[in-house]
Formats: C-alpha cells, sequence, structure tokens
C-alpha cells in the first residue's frame, strides 16, 4: 500500500468496524537540528518521520491516538482497538458528524515552502547568527537552528482528501556578556529569504552587551516597555485561550464575555493561517474545513472563540476552520501595529521598566487570568526616555485582562516570534502596559 493510500484506508476500515466519523491524517517530515553554544556548533542531528493521527466517533463516543506507520496487519489491529476503546469511553455532551465535503482550497497554501535542508547551508546559517552576536559583543552564544520539511494527507469519512506542504526555519539564539547578563532574540520564516538569521545575531547581542552588570531590581508597579518575545507570550495566552474548548472546560480567562471589552481599543488581534508568507499557512484545518482570516479581538472587543464543528454547535456559532483532532487551536496570531517607533515609545516612559523576555509562565488561577512570570536576559530601568540601568531578580505577578486593558501604545515595527515559550508562530510589536506589577524574584 502506498503511504498516501494509508488515510483512506484507516477511515474505510473504521467505518466498516462500526464508526460513525473518522479523521485520519498522515504526515511525513523531515528535519534538521543544529545545537551549538560557546560559539560552536554541538550537535546535528537529522530525523526523518512518518505518523499517523486518527480520531474516531461513534456517535457521542470519541478516542484519538497517534500511531507509527507499519504493516497493513498492524493498521488493522490499531484500528480494531482503536473503535473498541472509543465504545467505552464515556460519551460526549452532544454528538456533531464531521464537515461534509468536499471543498476547495487555495492552492497557494498547499505548497511547499522554499527551504533547504543542505547541511552546508544550514552551518553557514549559524556561522551568521554567531558572528552577528560576537560583532555587537557578546562573549558566548548559544542556540538551536531547526529546519523541517513536511507533507500532510487528511482523509476524513467527510468525503474530504487533500495534502498539505509545511516547514520553515526557525533560530533561536542567545547572547552573553557573563552569566548575568544574557540577550535572546530569534528568526523564523517559511521560506528562506524571509530568513535572516545574522540579524537576530545582533540584535541578541546588542541586549547581552546592554544588559552588563545588573543590578537588584526593586519591585513595585511601573509603566513597562515590553519588546516582542515576550508580548508575543502574553499574545499567545489569548489567542489559546479564545479556544472554545478551553472556554467550556472553565480554563479561559475569556468565558463569557463576547462582545466585551477585553483589551485596549488599540489592540487588535487576528488568527490568519492565509497569509501566503506566515509560518504556519494552512489550507484546511484537521476536519477538512478550508481555513479563513478569523478577527479574534477587533479593537480591545473580542468578537468570537475559535471552534471547530462540535464546539460551534454547542456555542450557536459556525466552525471558524481552527479544528485540531481534539479542541480548536489558532495557527498564526497577528497583532495589528502602531504608529510609533521604539525609540517613540521609550522616550515618552518618566518611570519604567523594559522586559526583553519571558519564560515559565504559570497561572494561580486560568478562571480569572491571574498569573506570574520571570523576565528573562536584558531587563532594564527607564528613567526620563532612556535607558538609565541593566536591573534583574523582579518577577511579573499581575492579571491577564488587566494587562491587556492597560496596553498604552504599539510600535509600527513587528516581528514573527515562535520558540520555547510560544508555541504558536505570532506577529507581535512592542508594548507599552501602564502599571504592570513587578515583585521580587526568588529565583
Amino acid at each position: 500500500m502506498k503511504k498516501s493510500e494509508i488515510p483512506t484506508f484507516v477511515v474505510n476500515l473504521a467505518l466498516e468496524k462500526g464508526a460513525t466519523d473518522v479523521v485520519a491524517e498522515l504526515e511525513d517530515q523531515q528535519r534538521v537540528m543544529i545545537r551549538f553554544s560557546n560559539n560552536e556548533i554541538t550537535v546535528s542531528k537529522f530525523y526523518q518521520e512518518t505518523l499517523l493521527s486518527v480520531f474516531l466517533m461513534i456517535k457521542k463516543h470519541r478516542t484519538a491516538t497517534v500511531l507509527p506507520v507499519s504493516s497493513t496487519r498492524n493498521l488493522k489491529k490499531a484500528v480494531e482497538t482503536l473503535v473498541k476503546t472509543a465504545k467505552v469511553t464515556p460519551p460526549a455532551d452532544i454528538y456533531v458528524p464531521l464537515p461534509k465535503g468536499p471543498f476547495q482550497y487555495n492552492p497557494t497554501l498547499q505548497s511547499a515552502p522554499k527551504t533547504s535542508l543542505s547541511p552546508n547551508k544550514l552551518i553557514g546559517y549559524v556561522k551568521d547568527g554567531i558572528d552577528g552576536a560576537l560583532q555587537e559583543g557578546a562573549k558566548k552564544v548559544a542556540g538551536t537552528l531547526i529546519a523541517s520539511k513536511s507533507k500532510s494527507t487528511l482523509c476524513t469519512s467527510g468525503q474530504v482528501y487533500a495534502t498539505q506542504e509545511g516547514g520553515g526555519l526557525e533560530l533561536s539564539i542567545r547572547a552573553f556578556v557573563s552569566d548575568v547578563s544574557s540577550g535572546h532574540s530569534v528568526s523564523i520564516s517559511r521560506n528562506e529569504e524571509g530568513f535572516n538569521p545574522a540579524e537576530a545575531g545582533e540584535s541578541a547581542g546588542r541586549i547581552a552587551k546592554a544588559a552588563a552588570n545588573p543590578t537588584q531590581g526593586q519591585p513595585g508597579r511601573f509603566t513597562a516597555l515590553l519588546g516582542p518575545l515576550i508580548f508575543a507570550d502574553l499574545v499567545n495566552q489569548i489567542g489559546t485561550r479564545t479556544s472554545a474548548f478551553m472556554v467550556d472546560a472553565g480554563r479561559s480567562f475569556l468565558t463569557g464575555k463576547i462582545g466585551q471589552e477585553v483589551a485596549c481599543d488599540k489592540f487588535t488581534l487576528v488568527d490568519d493561517p492565509t497569509v501566503a508568507d506566515a509560518f504556519s499557512v494552512r489550507a484546511f484545518d484537521d476536519e477538512g474545513v478550508p481555513t479563513r482570516r478569523n478577527i479574534i479581538i477587533d479593537r480591545g472587543v473580542l468578537k468570537t472563540y475559535l471552534h471547530n464543528s462540535t464546539t460551534a454547535k454547542k456555542f450557536g456559532a459556525e466552525t471558524t476552520a481552527n479544528a485540531g483532532l481534539i479542541a480548536p487551536r489558532p495557527w498564526n496570531l497577528i497583532v495589528q501595529p502602531g504608529e510609533k517607533s521604539f525609540e517613540q515609545l521609550l522616550g515618552e516612559i518618566d518611570n519604567g521598566i523594559y522586559v526583553t523576555n519571558d519564560w515559565y509562565l504559570r497561572y494561580q488561577n486560568y478562571r480569572t487570568g491571574d498569573f506570574s512570570t520571570i523576565p528573562r536576559d536584558g531587563m532594564f530601568l527607564i528613567k526620563n526616555g532612556q535607558i538609565s540601568a541593566s536591573i534583574r531578580e523582579l518577577r511579573i505577578s499581575d492579571n491577564m485582562l488587566r494587562i491587556m486593558r492597560n496596553i498604552r501604545d504599539l510600535s509600527r515595527s513587528r516581528s514573527w516570534i515562535r520558540w520555547w515559550e510560544v508555541s504558536i508562530p505570532t506577529l507581535t510589536p512592542y508594548a507599552v502596559i501602564e502599571d504592570l506589577n513587578f515583585t521580587k524574584s526568588g529565583m
């Protein structure tokens, strides 16, 4: 059996065994990962794997799994087991059949990105990033470069059969002047022409150099200038919590807020997998529905949750074509830009803190949005519109909705962000937040 035939085989077999609705998605992926530290490449690995994701329903009973692709006999056993498992799972609240195709897709969104997995080219990218950081004053440089290509084949019992090619380049780079003085930057792109490792290295190096000799920061409430890395993390939280699954599960601070003001009127958030040069371009979701641009928050007002067919029925809405195999999710989050430069935003802050990055964002209460996160890498005291000192050992402890409502301004310039802390590719500006609460870090 050809690989391309496996999803159809699995769907037909599961229907034959008693399933009412089936999704089978086969993904072939090639990936090169290069790690580097102390200005040198330390690890280079090539991965090639084929995985089959299966989701099936027997009316209200559902189950899902990810299978390695093996013999026809093993696939049959796996499907039979999956159907038996579905029969004994607790029933869901409602049953909604999968959307019926076939559908028409934008072929541009299905085409392969222009990404090379050539070792020489990838090593050159790493060298460009390291050299860029060193030229800006860094002493040591570390990070990861990931290059990938993939092809997905989707088949559903709703008469969908479609293919999607993906992949891209991702560089995460940290520069160090000392153990307590560092800077971080990223460059991500679906295509080679949009990838700029040297620029990312230079940015990380500049932050690290400026962060030299930090002193203990003082806790309190400050006007905060948030760089794209940390603001993208906050935007990811907003985007993820607009999943109707999260709302229904009681794990969202946006529950019951459709039509309400949840952010400053300067803040507009869009989920758009149809932007041709965006990192996570998609022609269809995991139910086979053609993707579209969705305005999540329009000038501060929450307009929609993100839906698959089941959550849409439950909420009395329409699918937004954001179906994952289990739950709806955003694809590419885009924050609309402001009108000022970074220098203008900085110059308008009399007494504040500039935070370039964060990690370990944790909630004290998902429903209210209370959380804390630890600033990472360069953090700076702002006095009279200028950076006056490098500081450290503070924690941000605040509320997600309060922060979004306290946005004072956004920058013209925006950066695509994706790394360990930001799983959804996000195009984000710098943001000025009024009255952000900083507490003393225990680290």
